[in-house]
């Protein structure tokens, strides 16, 4: 459907000869959060939301782009003084001024472009976008870059051209993507291994809490200088000790009287989230979803209670959940706001959709986004 759309509009606005379209997909995220900016593990994976753009060279050296979501039109030059004005245009400007910076000669083209990926629910369609084009660029142009060096483009494009200091997680599980699969990548060494998702009876559901919260970046900094603070500590024992992914529980232990109350909860999280993302990898090769549930229950508790980035709504949202005896939830992303993601078996499916929308909208007013994900494959060509 979306592919229909993005050329018809492609058509309307550019006419000739059709182009090739591509897609790039949103992620969700098992779990694993906020261990990647501590050395440890995150466990993604792309679902059937995408970002779809056709694309046809255009013999000059402009961007003609019409973004069809917005109704809206830019084109610039691909030198960094042409860098345009409309936020979402910076995306793709910024992938071919990245890919330029690293020898490749991007050339200009015309594109339309659509996504289907909830926009502010944290399934990353920022990253999409930049994947889509950086995909679709290095296929036209044959220049012959590896996935991860489109992912590090995409992140590139993140950091220097929208203001976003982000991990490479998102790019990462747009460009690798596989159906039926998670992706456990390690954020030290950037190694990665597929593990089998195929549950079988369940599905996974998003429940978005319509919470965006103000104080995101500024609680979100704090948090990365607690885990800090505790490495130091550690270190101060244990020089090997680069971040919390190397600590073990006994070694912060050790240092329980050298760091805050508050420091220590927050390494106490970290530390736990990074076992439980192997252990869900242990369950998934037994196919124990059960097993798979509880930690994602684990993990909710810890976000909640010691790193303290969940909110009300959020703990509604998941004491929802096992109240109606979901076998997994919790927070995912950031936190401070955005989704649950839930595993909930096939027949508790609408009765707990059902009273989790009823609990937001009696207690805090809001109507909740609900969205069914399967996960999929990542950048392709549309064929």
């Amino acid at each position: 459907m979306e592919s229909s759309l993005v050329r018809s509009k492609f058509s309307e606005h550019f006419g000739g000869k059709p182009g090739g379209i591509y897609c790039a997909p949103g992620r969700i995220n098992l779990i694993g959060e906020h261990t990647d900016y501590n050395g440890g593990f995150v466990f993604p994976g792309a679902i059937d939301k995408c970002m779809t753009a056709e694309i046809r060279l255009n013999g000059t050296v402009k961007v003609r782009a019409y973004a069809v979501d917005l109704d809206d039109y830019a084109e610039f030059g691909l030198s960094e003084e042409d860098k345009p004005q409309k936020a979402w245009a910076r995306y793709l400007f910024g992938v071919c001024r990245e890919m330029q910076k690293r020898g490749y000669e991007v050339q200009g083209f015309d594109t339309a472009f659509s996504g289907n990926i909830p926009l502010g629910a944290g399934l990353s369609s920022s990253a999409a976008l930049e994947s889509v084009f950086a995909f679709a660029l290095n296929d036209l142009l044959q220049f012959g870059i590896d996935r991860f060096e489109l992912a590090r483009i995409g992140q590139a494009t993140e950091h220097n051209y929208c203001g976003v200091n982000c991990g490479i997680m998102d790019q990462f599980a747009s460009l690798f993507g596989k159906a039926g699969s998670l992706m456990r990548l390690d954020c030290k060494t950037l190694e990665y291994e597929y593990y089998p998702f195929r549950p079988e009876g369940y599905r996974l559901v998003l429940v978005d809490s319509m919470v965006k919260h103000e104080l995101a970046s500024s609680e979100y900094n704090k948090r990365r200088k607690s885990c800090e603070n505790v490495v130091a500590a550690i270190k101060s024992r244990h020089p090997e000790v680069e971040y919390l992914r190397d600590a073990g529980m006994d070694w912060l232990e050790e240092v329980k009287d050298m760091v805050s109350g508050e420091d220590y909860s927050r390494a106490e999280y970290v530390i736990g989230e990074v076992r439980r993302v192997l252990e869900v990898c242990d369950a998934l090769e037994k196919g124990d979803y059960d097993m798979v549930g509880q930690k994602m229950y684990e993990t909710h508790y810890g976000m909640s209670r010691l790193y303290e980035v969940s909110c009300a709504e959020l703990d509604l949202l998941n004491d929802v959940a096992k109240r109606c005896g979901v076998t997994g939830s919790r927070v995912m992303g950031g936190g401070f706001g955005g989704c649950t993601i839930n595993l909930v078996k096939e027949e508790l499916h609408d009765r707990f959709v059902g009273e989790a929308c009823k609990a937001l909208r009696e207690k805090f007013g809001r109507e909740a986004g609900v969205y069914d994900v399967v996960i999929s494959d990542g950048a392709r060509r549309v064929k």
